[in-house]
């Protein structure tokens, strides 16, 4: 982490400005309520907008002397997306899935230690209740999609401070492993703590109060313990609350770099969680070979 000495105040003043307009798109501000909204002097917060509408990131209405955001961020977006490798053709891939489940469909990567929805498409009316550009610190329990397919890159995520309390057990983390490499994908169950876990993940970072930590402790308590395991179901349920089903996307060194999910959030029987596990592999590869990667051999 960088010293603190090293921030830049003018610059988190525009980074602020820019975070509070996105955070309400449908809505236009003028100057004096910007600057009582961000602690701003008027004259600053004056100097950084009318600098930002100048360049095309924010539009000001002449009418009323309001702003809102600029068409200049739009471009920047589709340039931050394609240096993510998230192009056009892949985002094709995420709306086929997407459409023959009615279910959404993401593209997430580690970046900065952070793991980062880079695309996502969700249906017609449907609010995901995510974000592209949404980020979670890169630490266990979160994250176990990303090392499933890579021993060193599992070893060097279970070195990482938690950022929850919590236990691990070895015996259940090497079968869902195992199970995983055998079918090329990974089913989360949907439970009443995992449902709360990342709404409250969403941005933080890993340096969570203490009593947060314990609080979010008690939501998740082993790193595998969600993950779904056809061999588990001894007592017969014909149906299981499943929340997402992720598969690996790799590089052309063979090294996973992506997570292809589909976000179910509801009861299927074993027979459809197949059906769309296998669909999101599809999905998966078909963006693997559009990146110019190369699905591992033990994987094909």
């Amino acid at each position: 982490m960088e010293s603190s000495s090293r921030a830049s105040p003018p610059t988190d003043r525009v980074v602020r400005i820019l975070d509070f307009l996105a955070a309400h798109p449908a809505e236009r501000f003028g100057v004096s309520e910007l600057a009582r909204r961000l602690g701003l002097s008027k004259p600053t917060c004056l100097g950084i907008v009318t600098a930002l509408a100048d360049a095309g990131y924010l539009v000001r209405d002449a009418g009323d002397k309001t702003y809102r955001l600029g068409p200049s961020l739009i471009t920047l977006g589709h340039k931050a997306q394609e240096s993510m490798r998230v192009s056009p053709a892949v985002r094709e891939q995420l709306r086929r899935l997407s459409d023959r489940f009615g279910a959404t469909a993401a593209l997430s990567g580690v970046i900065d230690d952070r793991i980062t929805l880079l695309d996502l498409v969700a249906p017609a009316g449907a609010r995901p209740g995510v974000e592209v550009g949404q980020s979670y610190p890169f630490a266990p329990p979160v994250g176990l999609m990303f090392v499933l397919w890579d021993d060193e890159a599992k070893r060097n995520w279970l070195a990482k401070e938690p950022t929850l309390p919590l236990r691990t057990e070895t015996g259940r983390l090497n079968r869902v492993i195992g199970r995983c490499r055998d079918d090329g994908y990974l089913v989360e169950r949907l439970t009443p703590g995992g449902r709360r876990l990342y709404a409250l993940m969403a941005g933080m970072t890993s340096d969570l109060p203490d009593e947060l930590r314990a609080l979010l402790g008690e939501l998740v308590s082993d790193i595998g313990e969600r993950v779904y395991l056809r061999e588990d179901n001894s007592h017969g349920r014909k149906r299981h609350d499943i929340s997402v089903i992720s598969a690996p996307v790799y590089d052309h060194d063979r090294r996973q770099v992506m997570v292809a999910s589909i976000h179910i959030g509801k009861s299927l029987t074993d027979s459809e969680i197949v059906d769309r596990a296998r669909a999101l592999v599809t999905t998966a590869d078909a963006v693997t070979t559009q990146l110019g990667g190369v699905k591992p051999s033990w994987q094909t």
